[in-house]
């Protein structure tokens, strides 16, 4: 079956690292025959970075012409160049799915497409963003944002985050988490998770409970509790819920449900298991539960999200 190729135009605008710029070359490029990715800016040739070499971008602002999702990289909260931003104002009007990666925000901002929005960047410009662009709804401890259909992200590995999520609106969980999984980081981290946490536990050599979350993944379908976590990792329930916190934001057991979800929607997309079996395998109890959950987490009900899923 022919593949309908997704465009995707990454706008380089320098000050900008080349960690962020190589983030959609990553990302898109590891789902195999689904994205087409091109790197473009304003001046073509040789691109400065911040504290690292040039990189040489070949493609001019012609390569946002026609592209499905455009994404915004780099500025450092300067003034972009004005073709810059008449380049994502029409690629907006025309219907594009317009993203920043960290302070590409600003140059949304700037463009005014973040005008009565939520939007966020990386935390440390957040109070900047807002100040100078007060139309804008900054939330400064999210990991990215989606506001009619305008996508924006903190920095670094948030935007990653981002990339992924894009990859899941698109074709769903499975394809998404196989991207994470190529890409050698985590599954999609969901937007609302804080960008960092303000009393972090010092470092201490083995407490990581990296190893009590992978277990848990491969026992989904099981009803795990608190105290089956906290045996796993050999600590109190009160030391395990703290730490759990503290390395993801979350409580464990809204990370379990969070990780059920995502199970769910998988074994929705790739099989045709009746919905009590997904429920059961995906640690959600009974059909009645999957609905409620999918409903409440992804907007539609099991039956509506298979059948989106299969029409892709």
């Amino acid at each position: 079956m022919h593949l309908i190729m997704h465009r995707v135009a990454a706008v380089i605008v320098p000050p900008v690292l080349s960690f962020d710029v190589s983030i959609p070359l990553m990302v898109f490029n590891s789902v195999e025959h689904r994205y087409d990715v091109r790197v473009c800016t304003a001046r073509p040739g040789a691109v400065p970075t911040v504290g690292g070499p040039d990189i040489v971008v070949t493609d001019g602002l012609d390569a946002v012409e026609g592209a499905d999702t455009v994404i915004a990289v780099g500025s450092g909260g300067e003034r972009a160049p004005e073709e810059v931003l008449d380049a994502f104002r029409t690629a907006a009007a025309g219907g594009a799915r317009v993203a920043s990666l960290c302070t590409g925000a600003f140059v949304l901002a700037q463009a005014g497409l973040l005008d009565g929005r939520r939007a966020t960047t990386h935390w440390g410009l957040a109070g900047d963003l807002a100040a100078r662009f007060p139309a804008v709804d900054v939330q400064p401890d999210l990991l990215f944002v989606e506001d009619g259909g305008i996508f924006t992200s903190a920095g670094a590995a948030a935007a990653i985050d981002l990339c992924l999520h894009l990859v899941r609106v698109d074709y769903g969980a499975a394809v998404a988490n196989a991207a994470a999984r190529l890409a050698v980081v985590p599954p999609v981290r969901p937007g609302g998770q804080a960008q960092f946490i303000e009393t972090p536990l010092p470092a201490e050599r083995g407490t990581s409970l990296a190893a009590t979350r992978a277990w848990a993944l491969t026992h989904l379908d099981r009803p795990l509790t608190l105290t089956d976590l906290a045996r796993h990792a050999g600590m109190s329930v009160r030391t395990l819920t703290r730490r759990f916190h503290a390395e993801t934001g979350q409580s464990p057991l809204q990370w379990l449900l969070l990780r059920r979800v995502d199970r769910a929607r998988e074994l929705l997309e790739t099989t045709g298991l009746p919905m009590d079996q997904v429920a059961g395998k995906s640690g959600l109890g009974s059909a009645d539960s999957l609905r409620k959950h999918m409903v409440a987490r992804v907007g539609l009900t099991p039956t509506a999200y298979r059948a989106s899923f299969t029409r892709r």
